[in-house]
């Protein structure tokens, strides 16, 4: 446990400081737009920032990744707080905590195993294309400034990495953001600041139950709004942390992290803030910023606290166009380019669920129907396919007047028609044998489409004899089939 707390929390000091330095400069203007977006004051989801990350630091379980304050989050809030106010929006965040911890001992985050990895692909681009989206905003009717500032921005961040000595040394993101607010401060040009974004609090979060009547009313009012936020919020959470284990080639433990979700929301909640979820555009930062550890997050949530409250005057200077050159380092950074250049490679119905999540998740900017219209289609390709590999033979026994059938492969929802329409029933024979010994029997349709098989060779007079069924289809098949039932055969048939 020693080992491995160490190896988590300081086995990276610099790096994982210098990224959260990055992090938490990067995490105060999302925080208020996604305030504004959640129609709250934007104390709201800085608090909410600042405890999120803070928390989840300590209860996550993927190190180096980044939880706070998200857009994904906020556009579920907005018809319950214009509609109910602030109050039920924290009830709300208290109940979405405890329903993902709930979800971290249900062991839910095993159905990421589910997710196919073209989905996690599509996923990744339409992140990475959304967080560019949301770039426009400030690059559009500007002055010249801010588009010379963006690019000045960018240039630093793909070019310091080569000084040498202390370009691999310092995040080049941190050294935009520094040299940026400098010559907006010493040129006094006229673009937009993060201190244009909202006012940004003087004090720290306190304490704060929400005021709402502990009835059934109120949950039947802030429980759909639960339910959602806690499935968005593990949904993105389970997603960042696979995109991390990939960067970072280190396991991550998603059971714990949807307790640690949960928790970290319940802190918010107490707080005054938001509900809250991992944010894959942070945790990129910090991965390319050089932060691997539990310390990063930790630092990115206490600094943000620390500049926002007592820093705010300095913090209130930085040009967004800064934010912006770090944002779309991250969506370039982000976007799987490899998966263009594998269009032409990979099989079309792999492709078609990584542009199908995409183009859902990019058109709709719920990321959670992105993800369930891949793994829809995957679901339904992989069905298609497992149900077309299944052969039926037929062979004619020495002693005559007896037809042997060899059933080989799956036999499913997917493919109970096809092995319904595979025997011959029009041919009177004396006795037939269906040899099930290489043949697997799934569901109750497909042990629906075999008593159909059995009943119409003995209406047409054949003796029917069924070997070799394995135990799992065995059981299935002596558990729900109907064959040898007269009142189930006579109902089954129509009778």
């Amino acid at each position: 446990m020693f080992r491995s707390t160490r190896q988590d929390w300081f086995s990276n000091i610099k790096g994982d400081t210098l990224s959260g330095t990055v992090v938490a400069l990067a995490l105060i203007p999302e925080a208020i737009a996604f305030s504004i977006i959640a129609g709250v004051d934007p104390k709201v989801g800085l608090y909410a920032s600042f405890c999120i990350a803070v928390i989840i630091a300590f209860t996550g379980g993927r190190p180096g990744m980044i939880s706070a304050a998200t857009g994904a989050m906020a556009l579920l809030m907005v018809t319950l707080v214009r509609d109910h106010g602030l109050e039920y929006l924290l009830a709300a965040t208290l109940l979405t905590g405890v329903i993902q911890i709930a979800a971290g001992y249900l062991r839910l985050a095993e159905l990421m195993r589910f997710v196919s990895r073209s989905v996690v692909t599509g996923f990744v681009n339409a992140l990475a294309i959304l967080i560019f989206m949301a770039q426009l905003p400030e690059l559009t009717g500007v002055t010249w400034h801010v588009y010379a500032m963006t690019l000045a921005g960018l240039g630093i961040i793909y070019l310091f990495p080569y000084v040498p000595k202390i370009g691999k040394t310092i995040p080049s993101p941190l050294v935009c953001i520094v040299v940026l607010t400098a010559v907006y401060m010493l040129s006094g040009m006229e673009i937009r600041t993060v201190g244009d974004m909202g006012e940004l609090p003087d004090t720290l979060p306190v304490f704060l139950w929400p005021d709402v009547p502990l009835t059934l009313e109120t949950l039947r009012i802030i429980l759909p709004y639960a339910i959602m936020l806690a499935v968005v919020g593990l949904l993105e959470s389970m997603m960042t942390a696979t995109i991390v284990d990939d960067l970072t080639d280190t396991p991550s433990d998603k059971n714990r992290e949807c307790k640690g979700q949960g928790i970290a929301n319940i802190g918010a909640g107490l707080m005054g803030g938001m509900a809250g979820c991992a944010m894959i555009g942070q945790s990129v930062i910090n991965i390319k910023s050089g932060g691997r550890g539990r310390l990063s997050t930790l630092v990115a949530g206490v600094l943000l606290l620390i500049l926002v409250v007592f820093f705010s005057g300095w913090v209130s200077q930085i040009p967004m166009a800064a934010l912006v050159a770090v944002m779309i380092m991250v969506s370039i950074g982000t976007f799987s380019w490899a998966s263009i250049r594998d269009l032409k490679k990979h099989p079309m119905s792999t492709n078609i669920v990584m542009l199908a999540t995409v183009a859902v998740t990019v058109l709709t900017h719920n990321l959670a129907l992105g993800v369930f219209v891949g793994v829809l289609i995957a679901a339904l390709n992989f069905a298609n396919k497992v149900g077309n590999i299944l052969y039926i033979g037929a062979e004619d026994a020495p002693e005559g007047d007896h037809r042997i059938y060899r059933v080989v492969g799956q036999v499913f929802f997917a493919s109970s028609e096809r092995f319904g329409n595979a025997f011959d029933f029009k041919e009177s024979v004396a006795k037939v044998t269906i040899d099930l010994s290489r043949a697997h029997f799934w569901d109750v349709t497909a042990v629906e489409a075999l008593d159909r098989v059995v009943i119409k060779f003995r209406r047409e007079g054949s003796e029917v004899e069924l070997v070799g069924l394995n135990e799992a289809s065995a059981t299935i098949v002596d558990r729900y089939a109907m064959h040898n039932d007269p009142a189930a055969v006579d109902k089954l048939m129509g009778g």
